[in-house]
């Protein structure tokens, strides 16, 4: 039983309770919530209506849930892109979403991006049921950030390596990701 009367250990016990406080400081940070949802509703370059990529967020990062049709035959790459816009040609969605700055690429030593995310196969009807999980993915604050963030279909299929976007060619679809 430690000795109360002993100025020692009562400088020691002050010392810890401090340090103890300054860690227990809080600090307004938004994390995600297994069960946080967010929608995208996709559009082409000409303003058709090509579906819904829905996101929830798990305990492991984010599953999406892309339900789109009117899409060309083919492999195409699918990324979540930095910046909440999308008109045609839908550069103005930036580049990758990227807040820790990896490297391009699933298949990169320094990478990925938390905006890359494998290729999607799109069959000759044009259309696309799938889920995809992304474990570099959060429904949060940086996703939601003051210019947003979108995801963009491209023409071609990523490479997985190539900087910055994989070698996947003109970007074909867009959406804006919103709560």
């Amino acid at each position: 039983m430690p000795d109360h009367s002993n100025p020692a250990w009562n400088r020691l016990a002050a010392r810890a309770l401090a340090i103890a406080g300054a860690c227990a400081v809080a600090v307004p940070v938004a994390f995600a919530a297994p069960g946080d949802k967010a929608s995208v509703a996709m559009k082409s370059a000409e303003g058709a209506d090509l579906g819904q990529v829905m996101l929830e967020e798990t305990p492991h990062g984010v599953l999406l849930h892309a339900d789109l049709h009117g899409l060309p035959e083919g492999t195409h790459a699918f990324h979540v892109h930095a910046v909440g816009a999308c008109e045609p040609p839908f550069k103005s969605a930036g580049g990758h979403f990227n807040p820790s700055g990896a490297a391009h690429g699933l298949m990169s030593a320094a990478g990925p991006h938390a905006g890359d995310m494998p290729n999607i196969h799109v069959g000759s009807a044009g259309t696309l049921n799938v889920e995809i999980f992304n474990s570099w993915l959060a429904i949060d604050d940086k996703l939601f950030d003051d210019d947003g963030a979108a995801i963009v279909i491209h023409e071609g299929g990523d490479d997985y390596k190539s900087y910055p976007a994989g070698a996947a060619g003109p970007r074909i679809a867009c959406g804006v990701i919103t709560k």
